[in-house]
C-alpha cells in the first residue's frame, strides 16, 4: 500500500478500532483482500507480460462465473491423440496467467491439454478482491467444467490455495482431485500474512483478532486449518515442492516444513528467486517430468 494512503487509512482505522471495532475489522478485511493494479510495473514486467500475452493468444479464452466473479480460463489443447493428460495452474497474488504461461505451454507443448486461470481480481477476469475461498472455488469450478485434472501446479498464494483446495479445508467449498500436486514458492501458514498487515496498518488487537476472526467465517475454516503440510500430510497424493532459498517473499523454511511429509519432495531452484522461479526451463522441465512421472535430467530435487 503506498504511503500516502497509508497516512490516511491508519489514523481512520485506529479511531474506528476504539468506536466501531466489529465494523473496522470487516474494513481491514476488505483492504487485506483488495488486489493491486493489474498494469505491470516497470519495463520488465511490461515485457514479460507483454510476452506472456502473446502466448496466451494461442489459447483458449474461456471465462466462467464464480460467485460474483466472471474468471477467465485459457485452455491450451496440446497435441496428439487422445487421451492426454489434463493439467490445472494457477498463479500468484498480484500476478497473472500471462506471467505463468510459460509453464502452461511447455506442459502443453509435451501433448498436454492446460487450463490457466486468471483468479478475480488479476489479469482479464473482474473484480477488485481476492481472498483464498474465492481462489478454491474457482478452482473447483474449474475442475467441474474442464476436468478432472491429473496434475495441478500453483504459485505463491495460489499454491497454497490449491493445497486447501485438494484437501478440501474449506467447508461447503467443495474440493479438486488431482492426481498428483506441484507448488511452487508457496507459503505453508499465513499467520505471518496477518501479523505483517496488522503493523503495516497499526491494527489494534482488537481489531486484528475482529480481522481473522472474519476471514475465517468467510473461509469457512480456522486459521490452524491453513497448514498445508498437514493438508499434504494427511492427502498422502505425488507432491512436487519448487522454492529457492533465495526467494525474499516467501521464506524458504516453508519449504522445508514439507521434508516431514512422505508423499512430498523438494526441488531446489536456486538464483531464480520468487518471480523467474516460474519461467525459468530448469523449473518447467522438473514439473514436466513430475507430472508425467519421468525424471528430469538433471533434478536437483531431495526427497522428503
Amino acid at each position: 500500500m503506498p504511503s500516502f494512503a497509508l497516512k490516511v487509512i491508519r489514523p481512520i482505522l485506529a479511531l474506528g478500532g476504539k468506536l466501531a471495532p466489529r465494523a473496522t475489522s470487516r474494513l481491514a478485511f476488505a483492504l487485506f483482500c483488495a488486489t493491486p493494479s493489474r498494469r505491470p510495473a516497470g519495463d520488465k514486467a511490461r515485457q514479460v507480460h507483454a510476452e506472456g500475452r502473446k502466448r496466451l493468444s494461442l489459447a483458449q479464452a474461456t471465462p466462467f462465473p464464480v460467485g460474483k466473479s466472471n474468471v477467465m480460463a485459457y485452455r491450451f489443447h496440446g497435441r496428439g491423440a487422445e487421451p492426454r493428460r489434463r493439467f490445472l495452474i494457477v498463479h500468484g497474488w498480484g500476478s497473472a496467467a500471462a506471467y505463468i504461461s510459460a509453464l502452461a505451454q511447455g506442459l502443453a507443448a509435451d501433448g498436454a491439454e492446460v487450463v490457466v486461470l486468471d483468479f478475480p481480481g488479476h489479469g482479464q477476469s473482474s473484480g477488485r478482491g481476492l481472498h483464498m475461498r474465492m481462489a478454491v472455488d474457482a478452482m473447483v469450478e474449474a475442475e467441474r467444467r474442464f476436468g478432472p485434472f491429473d496434475g495441478a501446479v500453483g504459485h505463491s498464494f495460489g499454491g497454497a490455495s490449491l493445497m486447501l483446495a485438494a484437501g478440501g479445508v474449506m467447508r461447503q467449498a467443495g474440493m479438486i482431485s488431482p492426481r498428483r500436486l506441484v507448488v511452487i514458492g508457496a507459503p505453508t501458514r499465513i499467520e505471518w500474512l496477518f501479523d505483517a498487515f496488522a503493523r503495516q496498518l497499526g491494527l489494534s488487537a482488537a481489531v486484528k483478532h475482529g480481522l481473522i476472526r472474519h476471514a475465517e467465517e468467510v473461509a469457512g475454516a480456522s486459521l490452524a486449518d491453513f497448514d498445508t503440510v498437514r493438508v499434504a500430510d494427511r492427502l498422502g497424493t505425488p507432491l512436487l515442492v519448487v522454492h529457492a532459498e533465495d526467494d525474499k517473499e516467501v521464506d524458504a523454511d516453508h519449504a522445508r516444513r514439507y521434508a516431514a511429509v512422505s508423499s512430498a519432495r523438494i526441488h531446489w531452484a536456486n538464483g531464480f528467486g520468487h518471480r523467474r522461479i516460474i519461467s525459468a526451463p530448469e523449473v518447467i522441465e522438473t514439473i514436466r517430468g513430475f507430472l508425467t512421472d519421468e525424471p528430469a535430467e538433471g533434478s536437483r530435487s531431495s526427497a522428503a
